[in-house]
Formats: C-alpha cells, structure tokens, sequence
C-alpha cells in the first residue's frame, strides 16, 4: 500500500511540475490548439519518469532519511528521464515540442520531488521532538557541548537533533580553529576554543562535554582531558576515525575516554595493494588465532578476501568466541576452526596437508614473564619447538610466506620468556637460509588490552579499590593498540623477502607509574585520596627498560615510516639444530640446568637473580608487568 502511495505521490507531483512549466512557458496563455498536444506529452512524460524512478529503485527510499545523496540520485533520475521523453517527443509525437519547456519542466520536476522529501523529513523531525517548553521543563534533558566542529561534530549534532532532541540539547561547539568562531552549525554556535571550556561550561550551564575528534592524537586527548577536568565536566568521545563504520557517527558510538585514546597514535596507513596481493585470494593460516594479537590479525586478513582463513588455537573457549565473530562479520570467506596444539607435529601435519596454507602468521606463545620464569621448560616447548615444527613445516609443504610475532623482550633477554622468543627468532632466520619459503620476525613491545596484560590489571584493581601494584617507579614499557601492532604485521610480512627481523616504530615509552595515575584519573579517583600506588619491587626476568633492537643489528629503514629492518649476524643452521636437541633433552629439569643450555644458545641472556621466596610470590602481586607482545 505504502508503495502504490509512494508512486502516486510522485505522479501528481509529475503532472504538477508539467503544468507548471507549460504555464510559465506560454506565460499563462496557451496558443490556439497547443493544448491537445499537450495531453498527449503528458502520458509519456510521467511513463518516462515512472520507468527510471523504478529502474534506479527510487520509489523504495525512506523519505524521512532523506539527504545528499538522495538529492543527487533524484537528480539523477530526473535528468535521464528528461532525455528520454525528449528524444520520444522530438523524435516524433511532437517535432515542435519547445525546448524550453524540456528545461523548465525537468527544473520543477527536481524540485517539487527533493522539496516533498525534504519537508517530510522536517515535518517527521519536528514531529518526533517535543516543543522546546516541555523539553526545558524536563528535568532529564543534559545540556552538553561538543568539541570539534568538523564533519565528526556536524555529524554527531545531526544525530542528536533528529532522534535525541528530548534527552540532549547541544548548546554549542568549540574548536581551535579561530575561523569557524561564530559559524553556526545546524543552529548551533561555535562558540570559541576548546581552552574556554571552564569559562562557557560555567556560564551556559553545561554538565556534559562529547569529544568530536576522531582524528585527534594522545597528545591532543590530554590536552582535552585536562581541560574537562578543570571545567569538571563529564566527558565522553567517539571512536577514532579507523573504527568508524563507513565514516559515520551515531550517539550509539560515544563511550568514555580511555587509556588507549591518550596514549593513542597516528592512524597507520597500510600498502593495501601489496597486502592484497600477499594474502588475497590465498589460504591463510594463524596460529594463537583466539589470543589478542591473533584475533586482530585474523579481522585484518578478512578484510583483503582470502580463499579461507584456517583458525589454529588451542584454547576451545577462544576459539570459539573468535570463529562465531569472523563467521558473522566476514560470511564471505570460507573460515575453518582447528582445536589444535602447535607443538603436535602429527596434528599439524594433517591441518597443513588438509589446508595447504600459502601464508602463516605465527602468533601462539607463551607470553607472561613471571609464570614462564616458574614454568621455563613449558616456555621452552612451546615458545622454541612449538615455533620450529610450524616453520618446519612451512618449509615442507611449501608456504609461501612464514611471519613468526616476536617481543622487544627477546633483545639482550634477562628472562626464560624473552629468551625463547629469541631462539625462535633464531631458528627462523637459519631456516630462512635454506627454504623457498620466506620466514620473516615481525618484533614489538606491549599491546594494550591484550589478556594478561598491565592495563586490565590495573583496571581490575582499581575496582577492588586498590592499591594499584607498580614494580618499580622508573619502570618504562613500550605500547602499542592491538590494531596497529597487527596491520603492521601485515605490512611487514607483505614486505620481506626471507630472514628479516622487522622492527616496529613504539613510539616513546611510557612510565608504568604515569600509566597508573591516567588510568585512576579517568576512573573519576583521586590519586592518594581515594586508590593508592604500591611499589613491589621487580620480579624475576624483569627489566626496568625494554629494548626493541641491538646495535649489531643495524636496524634501517624500509617504505614504511613505521617499520624498520634489522639483519643480523648469520646463525649457522647445523650448530643451532645441535644445540636445539640438547635444549630438548631438559625438558623438566631443574632450572640452573635449563638457564645454563639457554645462555649456551643466547649469549647475552643475563638472568636476574633470584631471592629466596620471591620467585613464588612473583605472580601473587598482581602480574602487573607480563609481557603483553604475543597472542
């Protein structure tokens, strides 16, 4: 019914626009005998139109979301319909037919069909949103400002003004940009720089501020964040622009500021040819698929279409949780779960004879330094050997491209956890010496939100009201988001061309300690008053300092600003395999055993002394600090 409404509606707005052009066009008086002419025009100008509304699926537009593109696809239409009754008028039924009156008649056509719309869409709006008397007299209606008056703020104003009028009133936007001072937006002012916040929040009576700069760095988010503390303000933000849906912001999207958009970093623009050409198309394999770094990796891949995505995890919970995600946000691509541990060769070996992958991202491992330091030969098995049967195996079916996710911890490593990182980075760039196969280390420092590491940590403690356990105050760690850490991956495994250590850019460094006062500033605490910091002392296997690259390594510059390439000395692959057997043979051994077969294969492995008791309380002061690189 609503369709055959739609229809007419259009019709008569037609037969309108058509009437209307004739009558200015003859300047209300028709010649003698031209009207019968006319009645026979009319007929094909409204089946012209009817046609190519119905060809370009016009009649099916909800009018009450009318907007830009609507206005062009109406003009679109309006136009080949115009040049399609012309060139049947002309070509015949009428050869006299003024050309005038094509112009004047497709004009009004456009109009009166946007126009229609248009006032629907108005006329819906205003029928939505209460009178602004019984807004004012609610109670519940939150004044609020927004930050940033770009096409993210207008965005977000347009939102709120059609479906949330009766719950928010905007009062206004601020931006640094002295030249949008005083232009209005949908009715509402820019009223000064994101600096005036205490002074115009004051006067104008606003309690809630949204963030509206997607774009904006973590230097900027604090800079802003600092400023809504001092206006005591309750402030929220929208996600950054890699995370908007097709470009589009909803209130649905706005959350609370977090951690990750103050130590947030500038989006990271990928060779998505070269990715493309990589993984697209091609069996893709990864391994540790339902751990942070994995998963990531996992989205990012669907993304440049593989043939099929093969999950090798052997957590079922997370396997799980990862396949049901991919299945429903990627139901293009063929997606195959394997429950599977990547230290049994036989079950590998058939995933990969079942599979053939072209491509392997190697993520599984062992992460969490304090517990590998209590557990170093389950380190050892799967972070060294679970790491050389899947590279062994690479090699054997004939991969295209192995890339292996290592840890800044395996640079001069003090821990069992950095330690075997570093053989398996070893065993990979002597296997690359040998293979057709191109084996590539991809190495980073700490992601934020990955399981087990700092920043859920302390968020757990906080809601515990403390105290936040910090190991050492001058302690610094490198941090990365979860999406940057794997795209680069991507684009460095693209890159390589066999053996490389790919060394990603982590920005500065961040104190643990800074880390810990952000996290309870944005928890609305007071440092001290409310939650306190507790330093432990550092645990076994600890450094105060990661390093991500050594100077014999020389790391240089590729194509990507953010990743650089470091080679270093060749390992000979018979001494190496030698030393690997020993290295198996002791598995379940005491330690001293195992640390002295490990400084035999790593040189610069310098473990940190143990005090009695301190090993065992190691995990009980909260793992504050576990190493958070891998998946």
């Amino acid at each position: 019914m609503r369709y055959l409404v739609v229809i007419l509606a259009h019709l008569v707005l037609w037969t309108a626009s058509f009437v209307g052009a004739v009558l200015l066009r003859f300047e209300f008086s028709l010649p003698s005998g031209y009207g019968q002419d006319l009645l026979v025009c009319l007929p094909i100008v409204l089946a012209s139109r009817t046609l190519v509304f119905f060809a370009l699926n016009l009649y099916h537009d909800v009018w009450r979301y009318s907007g830009a593109r609507a206005l062009l696809a109406i003009l679109r239409a309006t136009v080949l319909s115009s040049a399609l009754y012309a060139t049947v008028i002309l070509a015949g039924v009428h050869p006299h037919h003024p050309r005038s009156l094509l112009l004047l008649d497709a004009g009004m056509a456009f109009v009166l069909v946007a126009g229609a719309r248009f006032c629907w869409r108005i006329a819906y709006g205003y029928r939505l949103a209460p009178s602004r008397a019984i807004r004012s007299s609610r109670r519940q209606v939150r004044r609020l400002l927004i930050l940033g008056a770009g096409d993210a703020g207008e965005m977000l104003l347009r939102e709120i003004l059609w479906r949330h009028r009766s719950r928010y009133e905007p009062v206004g936007f601020l931006d640094d940009d002295r030249r949008k001072h005083g232009d209005r937006i949908h009715g509402v002012t820019v009223l000064g720089a994101i600096g005036d916040l205490a002074r115009i929040a004051s006067s104008r009576e606003v309690r809630d501020v949204i963030i509206a700069i997607p774009s904006a760095s973590g230097t900027e988010m604090r800079r802003i964040v600092d400023f809504c503390k001092a206006a005591e303000v309750s402030f929220k933000t929208i996600p950054g622009v890699e995370d908007l849906i097709d470009g589009r912001v909803t209130l649905n999207q706005v959350r609370d500021v977090a951690i990750e958009d103050l130590l947030g970093r500038d989006p990271v623009t990928l060779d998505t040819g070269a990715i493309a050409q990589v993984v697209g198309g091609r069996v893709v394999l990864v391994s540790g698929a339902g751990g942070s770094i994995g998963s990531e990796i996992c989205r990012q891949v669907c993304r440049f279409g593989p043939s099929m995505l093969v999950l090798v995890e052997r957590a079922e919970n997370n396997l799980f949780k990862t396949h049901h995600e991919l299945i429903r946000l990627f139901p293009q691509v063929a997606i195959v779960p394997r429950l599977a541990d990547v230290r049994d060769l036989p079950r590998m070996r058939a995933i990969f004879q079942d599979a053939r992958p072209a491509v392997v991202y190697h993520t599984a491992a062992h992460k969490h330094v304090p517990m590998l330091e209590l557990n170093p030969s389950e380190g050892i098995q799967n972070n060294v050997f679970g790491t050389k049967a899947l590279a062994d195996l690479s090699d054997h079916y004939r991969v295209r491209r192995f890339v292996m996710v290592s840890t800044d911890k395996a640079v001069n490593p003090t821990s069992v956890m950095g330690t075997t990182k570093r053989i398996a980075e070893m065993y990979v760039q002597a296997l690359a010496q040998r293979s057709r196969t191109r084996f590539v280390t991809v190495r980073f420092g700490n992601v934020m939100g990955s399981s087990g590491s700092v920043i859920p940590v302390f968020r757990e403690q906080i809601a515990r009201g403390g105290p936040i356990t910090v190991t050492h105050p001058e302690m610094k760690r490198y941090f990365m988001t979860i999406p940057e850490a794997s795209q680069l991956v991507l684009e460095a495994g693209a890159m390589g061309k066999g053996g490389e250590i790919f060394i990603l850019d982590m920005g500065e460094p961040v104190k643990i300690v800074d880390l810990a006062r952000c996290l309870v500033e944005l928890s609305g605490l007071t440092l001290g008053a409310d939650i306190a910091i507790q330093f432990t002392g550092l645990r076994p296997g600890e450094k105060l300092f990661e390093e991500i690259a050594v100077d014999e390594e020389h790391a240089d510059k590729t194509t990507h600003p953010k990743i650089f390439v470091g080679r270093s000395r060749p390992i000979s692959w018979n001494d190496l395999s030698g030393r690997l057997e020993a290295l198996k043979s002791l598995h379940g051994l005491p330690l001293e055993r195992i640390r002295a077969a490990l400084i035999d294969i790593v040189p610069e492995y310098c473990p940190t002394p143990v005090p009695e008791g301190r090993l065992g309380l190691a995990v009980a002061s909260g793992g504050t600090q576990q190493a958070a690189a891998t998946g």
